[in-house]
């Protein structure tokens, strides 16, 4: 009887480790077994081979149809490639097989979420965690899910869980940080944002820009353009860093400031419509409307709905003395956003 040996083999899951134990019989061959074929597949998929592993993995399925670990590790070379619906339908094999496996409930709510499915990936996550109700990841997943809802108070409450779990959960916070904003608690957002940037500042240049934007709506202009330089200097070809920092010195009336700042966001971005409106608007409130003009008519070609580029056209063109231009852009900017009629 030929003895056998264990082979340990890690296993990364949509951020989860779990260990899984093989046993496989020296001299075994791979064309015939599906665990090394899954094995070669993981090398692939390691190499990001996404195509090659799919391979490997529904070979394995052909050999042994109710091998768990290769659907779940086709589902996640299938989410690589974003074939959500391909993903999906592996991981609720895996569910099939193993029903009481949270990660696998995990695994779907993720692939849904990616599809844009949250209300899905919720009630997955739900089962997750009754299953294992200890795993922090499960909260926090969800906690985004809740957020791209719009349901930012539950949200807040899966990160509050997270982070009670896991105090040290840096994604967490800036996620409470950013569901905070959008119910207006701004210094409370602020102080998410401090804790994310302390215990990772390998990545504080996100927790800068956010804190930025939070201390902009709190009126502290110079805290907005301090954290926004500080985005800059970890990245100086951050765009948003740019555009936000330009929009905080022209709350300031340093137009000349904000436009040096639009310049570089559009040279980064010639796409970005918004620069150019704002751009517009520094140049209008420098008195050079035909400058602005020309910036309202690029952000238009951009981004044909942007109501506000029309308003502030038509006021420059009134400016110059074009009163029938000035009426035109003041309709359609009222066409796109009624709430201008008053202004």
């Amino acid at each position: 009887m030929s003895k056998k040996r264990n082979l340990k083999l890690i296993a990364v899951t949509s951020g989860a480790i779990f260990a899984v134990s093989l046993a496989v019989s020296p001299g075994t061959n791979a064309a015939d077994n599906p665990v090394l074929i899954r094995s070669e597949g993981f090398e692939k998929y390691l190499q990001d081979d996404y195509y090659g592993a799919i391979a490997d993995y529904s070979r394995a399925i052909e050999i042994d149809p109710e091998y768990a670990g290769a659907y779940t590790w086709r589902g996640l070379a299938k989410e690589r490639l974003g074939d959500y619906a391909g993903a999906i339908a592996d991981y609720s094999r895996v569910i099939e097989l193993r029903p009481d496996y949270a990660h696998a409930y995990n695994n779907r709510a993720v692939a849904k979420s990616g599809s844009g499915d949250h209300r899905g990936a919720i009630a997955d996550f739900d089962r997750a965690i009754e299953l294992d109700p200890g795993y922090t990841d499960y909260y926090y997943r969800r906690g985004v899910a809740k957020y791209k809802l719009g349901d930012y108070k539950d949200a807040i409450a899966d990160y509050d869980r997270a982070i009670e779990l896991n105090p040290n959960y840096e994604g967490a916070y800036t996620w409470r940080g950013l569901a905070k904003e959008r119910l207006g608690d701004y210094a409370g957002a602020i102080a998410d944002y401090d804790r994310a940037i302390e215990l990772n500042p390998n990545y504080a240049a996100v927790g800068y820009y956010f804190r930025g934007s939070a201390k902009y709506e709190l009126g502290d202009y110079y805290g907005a353009i301090a954290d926004s330089s500080r985005v800059l200097e970890i990245n100086p070809d951050s765009v948003d860093a740019y555009y936000s920092r330009g929009v905080a010195k022209g709350s300031l009336g340093d137009y000349r400031g904000a436009i040096a700042d639009y310049d570089r966001a559009i040279e980064l971005n010639p796409d970005n419509a918004k620069a150019y409106a704002n751009r517009g608007n520094a140049k209008f409130n420098l008195g050079d409307h035909r400058g602005a003009i020309a910036d309202y008519d690029t952000a238009i070609g951009l981004k044909p709905d942007l109501a506000l580029a029309y308003y502030n056209r038509g006021l420059a063109k009134s400016n110059l003395g074009d009163h029938d231009g000035a009426e035109a852009d003041r309709k359609r900017a009222i066409e796109l956003n009624p709430a201008l009629k008053g202004h």
